[in-house]
């Protein structure tokens, strides 16, 4: 057996903990697979829709850093969906979203994140620490018995996971269901056999799923299919019988967040080009007194009245163009800088704070110019992991995941700290009252640096690291 990955279990912040009983209780799966590809977005999407349809709340939670399945899912149980991450986020926090949960679903379903073992703390090290319940979904195209002995290896890995079923997804007939489900170990049922089926697949591009709201209709399409099939396996009932998992509520000196931003107005870019925001920070936000107004920089012509700016990641490299030729929007942020107000721009916000963004056509297009330098894609090869970034205002955990460079940048004044690396993670980069970088931050993380970094007035000193500068790929 291996041992479960150490965790962070102090927790920063969760949310409200006033609110009785302080014990919830609800049905709770965990949706994990053997490897990355194996359909888990799909099902879980497929699962939340079929039981919405009767008249059921399901609440939905995507372990690890992502942004895009939770917006997938979100439309499919029509729920908010928050992330879950044991190292990024802590287990308070993971403890306090699943017990308010509790309080009011009839199910809860935990999407994992790549396979089943893999990272620390991986998907097994949640389901453990939470006592959920596992439900294997695997593509079991090109093996039947063999489908069978990798779930009963996945079983017998660590002796502190409960595996509740299989779901064989990309099935391609009813004996090849039968060969599978004759092999499977009594204790593990053969709960459901997807069809081979394109058209319940879920789109894709080079970051991921493809955004939600650029395929909406489409969405609906397969989300519908994807819910009727599963009805017809009877999963519906199987998943509402099972027994109750319990979750405590985290005492209040882990929740309690003082107002330091009340009378604070940020202003947060949020449409096709910059839509990477956890809803745990603009919940955050809000809960230390902050007022958020959103803005798109490809269509609007001005900024909202406001204090401080967020420019989050997203896809601004499909949109170089209009974002260059909306020159009003560029024009207001290069004011709303040169004024010295806070900005903070993550990833895809700061390759549009740079002189000129390339994109996958090769063609350069001019951007704020706010910092030096000049970004482009990189084709398929990526940077991704986990980071600390640490900040003068306060170290604050991260995660990285691009798949463009940024070269001919100044020095940074600092670098993200590996979870597990020694050598140096991404840049981060300060310029005035903006602060750049590849990183995006969990704000719970530490809501008293995240508050100082929204907050007028000048910024505390941080001397430049003398490393040699890494785009964090691990």
């Amino acid at each position: 057996m291996t041992e479960r990955a150490e965790i962070r279990t102090e927790g920063r912040c969760g949310t409200q903990a006033d609110r009785e009983p302080s014990r919830g209780a609800c049905p709770a799966v965990f949706i994990a697979a053997p490897a990355s590809g194996q359909g888990k977005t799909t099902v879980t999407a497929a699962l939340a829709r079929m039981l919405r349809n009767q008249g059921k709340v399901v609440r939905v939670f995507k372990t690890g850093p992502d942004y895009l399945d939770p917006l997938v899912l979100a439309q499919a149980s029509g729920q908010p969906v928050d992330q879950l991450d044991l190292w990024m986020a802590g287990e308070a926090y993971c403890r306090q979203r699943l017990y308010e949960a509790a309080l009011e679903a009839d199910l809860i379903l935990v999407e994992g994140a790549m396979g089943l073992f893999d990272g620390e703390p991986s998907s097994a090290d949640l389901a453990a620490l939470f006592d959920l319940p596992m439900v294997i979904v695997m593509d079991v195209k090109g093996m039947a018995q063999t489908a069978a002995a990798l779930v009963a290896g996945l079983a017998g890995f660590r002796d502190d996971i409960r595996i509740a079923g299989l779901i064989a997804n990309a099935c391609g007939s009813q004996r090849h269901r039968e060969l599978i489900e004759a092999a499977l170990p009594a204790a593990i049922p053969l709960l459901a056999a997807v069809e081979r089926n394109a058209n319940l697949a879920l789109p894709e591009r080079h970051l991921g799923l493809v955004q939600a709201d650029e395929i909406r209709e489409d969405l609906e399409t397969r989300f519908e299919a994807g819910a009727k099939a599963l009805l017809a396996e009877g999963l519906a009932d199987a998943l509402l019988q099972l027994p109750p998992v319990t979750f405590d509520a985290v005492p209040d000196n882990h929740t309690a967040i003082p107002p330091a931003l009340l009378g604070h107005t940020i202003g947060v870019a949020r449409d096709a080009a910059f839509s990477f925001i956890y809803q745990a920070n603009l919940d955050l936000l809000e809960r230390m007194g902050a007022t958020l107004r959103f803005f798109s920089p490809l269509s609007d012509g001005c900024l909202p009245p406001c204090d401080a700016l967020w420019l989050p990641g997203g896809y601004p490299e499909l949109h170089a163009a209009q974002l260059a030729a909306n020159e009003s929007m560029r024009d207001d942020i290069r004011r709303f800088f040169a004024a010295d107000k806070p900005i903070l721009a993550e990833c895809g916000g700061m390759l549009y704070c740079l002189e000129t963004l390339t994109d996958y056509d090769d063609r350069a297009h001019t951007m704020l110019g706010l910092l030096s330098g000049h970004g482009a894609m990189r084709g398929r090869r990526g940077c991704q992991g986990m980071q600390t970034a640490e900040l003068p205002e306060g170290p604050v955990r991260a995660h990285a995941h691009h798949r463009s460079v940024a070269e001919g940048t100044s020095a940074p004044i600092a670098h993200g700290r590996r979870q597990r690396h020694p050598a140096p993670g991404e840049a981060i980069y300060r310029e005035r009252r903006l602060t750049a970088s590849y990183l995006h931050l969990f704000f719970p993380d530490n809501p008293a640096a995240v508050a100082r970094l929204f907050e007028q007035g000048p910024v505390p000193a941080l001397q430049t690291i003398d490393t040699e500068e890494s785009h964090g790929c691990d």
